[in-house]
């Protein structure tokens, strides 16, 4: 069960992230910036509850948190020269 959501977060937050990159907002950011939180901690629970090896579990979740933070820049820096030309 923990399993199907960590899935389920971990897809949303590529989705919501990949949002934030075209459509920058602040609630996207910051929903963004809480489902990586919610997809690590739960990632986090699965391997020490079922005992996963660790540099599978650790490359799969660098390889994730590298392509959910390049989508939170991009939105990120969006987001700000977007606020910069409305002013």
């Amino acid at each position: 069960m923990i399993l199907l959501v960590h899935i389920t977060i971990a897809l949303s937050s590529i989705c919501v992230t990949t949002a934030l990159a075209f459509w920058p907002s602040q609630f996207k950011l910051r929903l963004s910036a809480g489902l990586i939180g919610l997809t690590l901690a739960t990632g986090t629970y699965l391997v020490i509850s079922m005992h996963s090896p660790l540099l599978s579990a650790c490359m799969t979740g660098l390889l994730y948190l590298a392509v959910a933070l390049a989508g939170v820049s991009v939105g990120y820096r969006r987001l700000a020269l977007a606020k910069q030309a409305d002013r």
